[in-house]
């Protein structure tokens, strides 16, 4: 097991063991208890009751936070005419056809992928590149479309994507400590509500079973989930 530094152990220490704070308390707690020296994300954890195995019990999203995650994405867009020069205009930081064998040459230094339909034929060439890193452009999370210029705008305000890992949780950034305490539960609101409506039909019994926040170097606080655990 790693071992804390003295920091994280006397922030832990202020943590109530086995407390299930609201999200109001344990959002000031998180921004309490932040240490770094630099501005630290806050991100969230949601244990589900979903078996990843059985591909009908994957939950898989995307959410536009209203107060974005403090980050501004770099998007690379795989267009061509028209639509390239949209995704240009609406602040796509790469933008071309060409990105297809600079990504297979080893170009990586972007957030998300957005790519139109009829490109999909020589972008699904990187699926073993981008997929295990979540940068793969899928029709389900919006990001295979013709309107690129939306896609864009929306990630640059903040869309994220999430998908359950095999053991069965949900990651994904809220924010930072700098934002306000109200911003930051804005932020889980949206995102838990998200996660609620993804709820599988062939998930049985209870479906939230755990949800956790924490900043970047701090330790974790739970939430009490009762609010979120509905049928």
């Amino acid at each position: 097991m790693p071992k804390h530094g003295k920091r994280f152990r006397e922030a832990q220490e202020r943590v109530p063991a086995g407390a299930m704070l609201g999200p109001t308390e344990a959002v000031g707690l998180v921004k309490e208890l932040s240490f770094a020296k630099f501005d630290e994300s806050v991100e969230v954890a949601v244990r589900l009751g979903v078996d990843p195995r059985h591909a009908d019990q994957i939950v898989r999203g995307t959410v536009v936070l209203p107060h974005g995650t403090g980050k501004t994405a770099r998007v690379l867009v795989f267009a061509q005419g028209d639509r390239a020069r949209e995704a240009e205009e609406a602040g796509a930081d790469f933008v071309g056809p060409e990105f297809v064998q600079r990504v297979k040459d080893g170009f990586l230094e972007f957030d998300a992928a957005v790519a139109t339909p009829d490109m999909m034929g020589q972008v699904g060439q990187l699926g073993r590149i981008l997929g295990p890193r979540g940068l793969m452009p899928t029709p389900k999370a919006g990001t295979v479309t013709m309107n690129v210029a939306q896609a864009v705008r929306e990630i640059k305000a903040g869309k994220i994507e999430f998908r359950v890992d095999r053991s069965g949780n949900v990651h994904a950034p809220i924010g930072k400590v700098s934002f306000s305490g109200e911003q930051l539960q804005e932020n889980l609101a949206v995102f838990m509500d998200t996660v609620l409506r993804a709820k599988p039909s062939a998930a049985k019994g209870q479906y939230v079973r755990g949800v956790t926040i924490a900043s970047t170097m701090g330790p974790g606080v739970s939430v009490d989930s009762i609010a979120y655990r509905r049928s």
